[in-house]
């Protein structure tokens, strides 16, 4: 028996959509927590800065700047296998 070519229905295109869903949100990982990593590590000036950051001293590297730039790397894993052509 031959296999005809005929759009997917039912329950396998639902878990192709899924698939590439899910695709889809690990390749937004990285960009998106590098993102809030450069938001977060810019002086933003404000009132809060001498409480929450220690003053004008403090590195730009602090606190959640280093939390986003390593979730970043940890979610990096999709983009490296893409560039690989897995």
């Amino acid at each position: 028996m031959t296999n005809t070519a005929r759009p997917e229905t039912g329950r396998p295109a639902i878990a192709s959509l899924l698939r590439r869903g899910a695709e889809a949100l690990g390749l937004a990982a990285a960009p998106g927590f590098a993102l809030m990593a450069l938001l977060s590590a810019r002086p933003a000036g404000g009132l809060t800065d001498g409480l929450c950051h220690g003053g004008a001293a403090a590195s730009p590297l602090r606190g959640m700047a280093v939390r986003y730039l390593l979730m970043a790397a940890i979610h990096a894993a999709p983009w490296l296998r893409l560039l690989a052509g897995r």
